[in-house]
């Protein structure tokens, strides 16, 4: 970071082990949401600084001591620099809050999280383990897994370090090198890592950070002809796109994408719980989340009462300034999904939602610059509406009423999307067999948007493809090679079949 007295910090990129300036010295403003004011200036990566982080990311795989490592060498390092994240959670932590407007309590909490990821991969480093086949044949057959080269990891604003952390700590465990691209809104703390990185001591090349916008600098690193894996987070559009180019060069690909997930309750449910539940899958993160429950179906006997006690908890919501460790509902990551969240609101109002709550900027002084919207609840809606189809990616909550469990599993399985879903019951042979119907990568029971480095995460349908974490996220950073060692004492004539 470089700075003058009266300019903005000046960010550059890490390639090579080095911090470098953009081929082109060209910077972008980061805004503060809490704020919207500027606080500091990024280096607008192209298609020169990408190929040059990936040519310094295949060198270091081909040429540099990584490879040549004992896996448990490699876990040595990845260890380390999960301790280093801890040791600077908190420093890291408020660089997050800066740039995408997170809570600070919720981001201190997280990013003290994030180095399991790495102790876990860490560990698994020198645990990546061959098979020897029963084969038919006059020889010994054997397979091993092998790193596939240079990954290149895209993720985006609302959670950068942890989806960051979640594709890295893998890749690297699995022998490969990495080029990361945050998203443009929030590229202050991969760089930042990247400072962790050096004190952690991994060989130059190793790990890579471009930033920029998507066309300029997320393209040229996903078509590089040296790249060897997409890791993308981010909306199905995007994952699709840049999935079609990925393919043309027959590239492996993870895709972790959009969701619209239900969070279904019973009338049987805790009622308290699954209220707490329904906020916390909603208005957690201002529902920023791909995992987001923006679909609520209840049960029509306690619909008007669930929906009473569960507007009467959300509004007492205290919004406000993300630093103050008291706030609960911070602001939208940026001024365009601010707009487009204000804008699917008035898309629901049009198709005939009623408005329970919210719905607007809150009139609270310190709330008057910044990218803030009200906790909103919408009624009355069915799975037919916009609202209820497309990903909004906001504090916007659609509420649906349903009979029977058939009818809930359909309404929730009536969705181009499969990420995730939730059930609210006290039966657990209907939480079962709902388990088993829901088409969805997680479904979580009593409880709402856990994730764990030990279990495997992903979706179904078009929420994507592969799976982040536990021993299913290492699979995808490798790659099978099959040896055939001959024990026959003489090799039969070619020329003579049978």
């Amino acid at each position: 970071m470089t700075s003058h007295a009266g300019e903005l910090p000046r960010l550059d990129m890490y390639i090579g082990g080095e911090w470098v300036k953009p081929a082109s010295d060209e910077y972008f403003e980061t805004v503060d949401p809490f704020t919207a004011r500027p606080w500091a200036m990024v280096a607008r990566g192209g298609a020169a600084d990408a190929d040059r982080a990936i040519q310094a990311a295949h060198k270091a795989f081909k040429e540099g001591p990584w490879g040549k490592m004992h896996p448990s060498e490699r876990g040595k390092l990845i260890y380390r620099l999960g301790q280093l994240i801890e040791e600077h959670a908190d420093a890291l932590a408020e660089i997050e809050v800066r740039d995408n407007g997170r809570l600070l309590a919720e981001m201190q909490h997280q990013i003290r999280y994030i180095p399991k990821w790495f102790y876990y991969y860490a560990g698994l480093a020198d645990k990546i383990e061959g098979v020897v086949h029963p084969c038919d044949k006059p020889a010994l057959s054997f397979s091993r897994p092998e790193p596939l080269g240079v990954c290149v990891g895209i993720v985006p604003w609302n959670a950068p370090l942890l989806l960051l952390s979640l594709k890295a700590a893998p890749a690297l465990a699995a022998g490969n090198t990495i080029v990361m691209k945050p998203a443009e809104h929030t590229s202050a703390t991969a760089l930042k890592l990247m400072e962790l990185v050096e004190a952690a001591g991994f060989p130059p090349g190793v790990i890579n950070v471009v930033t920029g916008f998507g066309k300029e600098a997320g393209e040229p690193l996903v078509t590089h002809p040296l790249t060897r894996h997409l890791g993308f987070t981010g909306s199905t559009a995007t994952g699709a796109y840049l999935y079609s180019l990925a393919a043309k060069d027959v590239k492996r690909a993870s895709l972790e994408l959009g969701g619209k997930s239900p969070n279904i309750v019973f009338s049987d449910a805790d009622i308290d719980n699954a209220v707490r539940g329904v906020v916390g899958g909603i208005f957690g993160a201002v529902g920023q989340t791909c995992i987001a429950g923006s679909r609520l179906l209840v049960q029509r006997g306690i619909h008007d009462q669930f929906v009473d006690k569960l507007a009467a908890f959300s509004k007492s919501a205290r919004i406000g300034n993300p630093r103050d460790i008291t706030t609960q509902i911070g602001p939208i990551a940026n001024r365009m999904q601010y707009d487009k969240v204000l804008g699917y609101i008035d898309i629901a109002r049009q198709e005939g939602a009623e408005l329970v709550l919210g719905g607007k900027r809150p009139d609270i002084a310190e709330c008057a610059e910044g990218f803030f919207i009200e906790p909103t609840i919408f009624t009355g809606v069915n799975n037919e509406m916009r609202i209820a189809r497309e990903e909004v990616f906001g504090p916007v909550l659609s509420t649906i009423i349903f009979d029977e469990m058939e009818e809930a599993v359909e309404i929730a399985n009536d969705s181009e999307f499969g990420l995730a879903a939730g059930v609210w019951t006290a039966n657990m042979r209907q939480a079962l067999r709902m388990s088993e119907m829901l088409e969805a990568g997680s479904v979580w029971v009593n409880t709402y948007r856990d994730i764990s480095y030990t279990t495997p995460f992903g979706g179904y349908k078009k929420s994507g493809i592969g799976r982040e974490n536990g021993v299913e996220g290492i699979r995808e950073y490798l790659q099978t090679k099959a040896v055939w060692l001959s024990t026959a004492e003489e090799i039969d004539n070619p020329f003579v079949i049978g």
